[in-house]
């Protein structure tokens, strides 16, 4: 009996489900705030695992496989809330005022469904049988590994819960510092050089600093470069050839990146996303024939059983659920265009958008599900992937409507564009954090069926979550560039990444993109690309400085890059420390974990005080008057983000040093 328990492990419960479901939900609201305030997202894999095993240690017959499909179920709030990227570009061109639930929910539900399907017959090809290191895949299934081996594991999987805990309170008390108006939002200095200005800004914001151990030493020094070329030369050079001496160094610097510096950034970001996709062909199409070749033989072998650890859906069930998912995608998108001007031309759209759905969704999940198994989920060139859909889309859509064109039908294409571009997202991104799962899986003995299934509950609890808290953000802050009718906080959500792929949607469709600053942004894209060839050539691939970091921070604000500079510096400096010491390895991940609570807890506060603005009508609820200056509030949030930081990095060797005792 013993060795049947063992081949087939307790894996989908009803327990592991609804904790899946219930950490989905918290994960999502966190990553919807922090993509419209920053422009990225996190994994939330690994800090899923470890309060999985901390709550399922409870039960004597929890299993590493259960505690993975808690940690799959978890991990689609990490991708799926990056529709937020280009969903809020409806609210900025004025097409949307609120945030509807069911074609929200339509779009993400329909883009994961498809993102688990295209991906699935390239598990064989690009998890099993590949070398590809899977970085945040195989760090996942090590943390399950760890903690469930041994006393010393259980203890590190405690430490990990705390870790996530302190850190979550840490970065939300340090929030609300902010929302007080005791501690400075933002650490900014802005100067003139000349006849021109420049400066730079720093958001006082630990999820930042969060974000950027996470991201790593590779990201953090290729965003520095990025910071380098926008503030220390783009921007004093570009002022310099436009002075305006009435404005203050602020608002002449920030004017200048807003209209020249930032739509660089976004030709640098698409030259970069180009090569690099271009490099990925061959691989990618080799994936594919394995894949293919992998089912004629399990097709011709079908009455010979595979391994438990070997068995996916079937790809007549994958190709069914494809087609029938074409069905509410249609109406979905017939819905979109009912009672507009393209009414009448809603069949060809529709037609279109299908298509391009189809097409370009399985392009997408296959190159971002390549690019998990590269450089992992959080590093994937999604920005890059959405660029690139957008401009394939409002093409697409721009040329069924050319011969009815004007300002009505033009804003119309644009919405429509959107909205297509939003669904094949969700593939895209879906699609990579599913083959990052299976690698998880594969290394913990998971069957390949049951974590998709998993996967695809996280898609639906996911997608329910996305549409109301991005209204109750609207509602409450608004996003940068929109209307903001009705809107009760007076300091609009940024909203980065949608507001590129908006501008480029209405550029292409409306033929006034400036496309000779994303011209010089693509031959900087191109010369990026040539340094990080030669940079890894020299050093044996040792160092690199991916060209889509740099071109990130050339287009994001400062004041998000500059933290996350900081953090993955920080981090290093962490690491490098703990490199020396026996219980090094166990402080690496509780400072990870520590990290991931930054992200959570200021994510989550922010969405509870939009929820207070709403509910109060007064933007400013917890505002308190005090004397203090603007550099006054400036200094405390330093000092203070100094002592947290140190102080919660001093914690995890120490309780890393007690869990190895």
């Amino acid at each position: 009996m013993r060795q049947v328990a063992a081949s087939t492990p307790k894996e989908i419960t009803v327990r592991g489900i609804i904790l899946g479901v219930l950490i989905t939900l918290v994960f999502t609201a966190a990553q919807v705030y922090l993509g419209l305030k920053v422009g990225l997202t996190f994994a939330t894999s690994i800090p899923a695992a470890v309060i999985s095993m901390a709550l399922l240690s409870a039960f004597k017959d929890a299993t590493i496989q259960e505690n993975n499909i808690v940690q799959t179920i978890a991990s689609a709030a990490g991708t799926l809330a990056s529709v937020i990227f280009v969903l809020p570009g409806l609210i900025m061109i004025g097409w949307w005022a609120n945030v509807p639930f069911w074609p929200t929910f339509g779009c993400c539900a329909i883009g994961g469904v498809l993102g688990v399907m295209y991906t699935m017959p390239l598990r064989r090809a690009l998890v099993s049988q590949s070398d590809l290191p899977y970085p945040e895949g195989v760090a996942a299934a090590e943390v399950l590994k760890v903690g469930m081996a041994s006393r010393n594991g259980a203890a590190e999987g405690k430490a990990g819960l705390l870790a996530l805990i302190w850190g979550s309170l840490a970065s939300a008390l340090f929030a609300a510092g902010s929302a007080v108006k005791v501690m400075a939002g933002e650490v900014a200095i802005y100067f003139k050089t000349g006849a021109g200005a420049t400066g730079i800004g720093a958001s006082s914001s630990l999820a930042l600093l969060g974000a950027g151990h996470l991201m790593g030493i590779t990201v953090g020094i290729a965003m520095l470069a990025g910071l380098l070329i926008a503030w220390g030369v783009l921007v004093p050079l570009m002022t310099a050839l436009h002075p305006a001496p009435l404005l203050s160094a602020a608002d002449q610097a920030l004017s200048v990146w807003k209209t020249d510096v930032r739509m660089m950034g976004a030709g640098t970001i698409g030259a970069a996303a180009l090569v690099t996709l271009a490099g990925l062909a061959k691989p990618v199409i080799g994936g594919l024939k394995s894949a293919l070749e992998s089912a004629r033989l399990a097709k011709a072998n079908k009455g010979v059983a595979l391994p438990r650890t070997e068995q996916d859906l079937p790809l007549f069930i994958v190709g069914l659920v494809t087609m029938i998912s074409m069905v509410p995608a249609g109406w979905l998108l017939a819905s979109f265009l009912q009672g507009t001007v393209l009414a009448d031309l809603a069949w060809p759209l529709v037609a279109v958008g299908i298509g391009y759905i189809i097409i370009a969704g399985m392009f997408a999940a296959a190159v971002c599900g390549y690019m998990a198994g590269l450089i992992g989920s959080s590093n994937s060139p999604v920005s890059g992937i959405a660029i690139l859909t957008i401009l394939g889309a409002a093409l697409s859509v721009g040329m069924v409507g050319r011969h009815v064109m004007g300002p009505e039908v033009a804003h119309a294409l644009v919405a429509f564009a959107l909205f297509v571009t939003t669904v094949v997202l969700a593939v895209a991104v879906i699609g990579n954090d599913n083959l990052q799962d299976l690698k998880t899986g594969q290394l913990v003995d998971a069957t390949p069926w049951k974590q998709q299934v998993a996967l695809l509950v996280g898609v639906f609890a996911g997608s329910a979550v996305v549409p109301p808290v991005l209204d109750l953000l609207n509602h409450a802050n608004g996003f940068a560039g929109a209307a903001n009718v009705g809107v009760i906080s007076s300091t609009p959500l940024a909203a980065p990444q949608a507001a590129l792929i908006s501008t480029l949607a209405k550029g292409v469709i409306g033929g006034d993109l400036p496309w000779h600053l994303l011209g010089y942004g693509a031959a900087l894209g191109l010369a990026l690309v040539l340094v990080n060839f030669l940079l890894k050539k020299f050093s044996n691939d040792k160092y690199s400085l991916p060209p889509l970091g740099v071109g990130l921070a050339i287009y994001l604000p400062s004041a998000v890059t500059a933290p996350v500079v900081v953090g993955a510096v920080a981090g290093y400096l962490f690491e490098r420390a703990m490199e020396r010491r026996a219980s090094g390895e166990t402080a690496k991940r509780l400072g990870v974990l520590i990290m991931s609570g930054f992200i959570v807890g200021e994510s989550l506060f922010n969405v509870a005080l939009a929820g207070l603005i709403v509910l109060s009508g007064d933007g400013e609820p917890l505002a308190i008057a005090n004397s203090m200056s603007e550099a006054q509030t400036m200094i405390v949030a330093l000092i203070v983000g100094i002592v947290v930081v140190a102080g919660l990095y001093s914690w995890s060797a120490k309780s890393a040093r007690e869990c190895a005792a």
